[in-house]
């Protein structure tokens, strides 16, 4: 009697397999790797401008405004000055506001990673394949702005960013309106654009828009 002999079975690529293939093309991208270079140098540059937080609560330092202009005039003093303090105090209330509310953080890191790896930093010959169909990239970008705008507009989430915004805005403005500029070295102040958020500005932005802007 002849032993059977085993056909030779191809196995179909698995779905680890593509994951990772999608994810080697995504951290391929030219755009992702000058952004996340971008990000982390300005945001290193932008904390070694920083300004003690002693003085920033220097009690002896504060004082009623005179008039409204002298109000508006300290605000703009102490922004130029405090900049990277305020940035990063307004960013921790921002992560308090989120980190109370669960739902609205996975939202919107949800919301961030699928505008990330699903178009910004997508390689242009990686498509986006759905339930057996693939998505366009004009149909991503759709579908991406129907989703930001339900979850800013019709959700808890927008109205949380906003609140948090103003309270945190709100703090700012109080403080630079009371606390007198008079003590603080001006002359040594950071030159524009070298704050917190120029690490959206330069070389990562114009690699990201340039790839945006290739898709549309």
């Amino acid at each position: 009697m002849s032993s059977s002999q085993n056909l030779p079975i191809s196995d179909p690529p698995s779905s680890a397999t593509n994951n990772a293939a999608w994810s080697s093309a995504i951290a391929a991208t030219p755009a992702l790797r000058a952004f996340v270079s971008r990000l982390t140098d300005s945001t290193r540059r932008a904390f070694t401008r920083r300004r003690p937080w002693y003085e920033l609560v220097d009690r002896t330092a504060f004082s009623r405004p005179e008039s409204l202009s002298d109000a508006t005039s300290r605000i703009r003093k102490n922004y130029n000055y405090f900049r990277v303090n305020y940035i990063t105090l307004l960013s921790a209330v921002l992560a308090f506001s989120l980190l109370s509310h669960p739902f609205s953080l996975l939202t919107i890191v949800s919301l961030v990673a699928a505008w990330l790896f699903l178009y910004i930093f997508r390689a242009p010959d990686q498509p986006v394949i759905i339930g057996g169909r693939t998505f366009s990239d004009r149909e991503i970008l759709g579908i991406l702005i129907v989703l930001t705008a339900f979850v800013v507009f019709l959700t808890s989430v927008g109205s949380l960013l906003m609140s948090a915004t103003l309270i945190g805005l709100g703090i700012i403005c109080v403080h630079g309106a009371f606390r007198d500029p008079e003590d603080l070295f001006l002359d040594d102040q950071e030159i524009p654009g070298t704050g917190l958020f120029s690490s959206f500005t330069g070389a990562a932005t114009s690699a990201a828009v340039a790839d945006v802007m290739a898709r549309v």
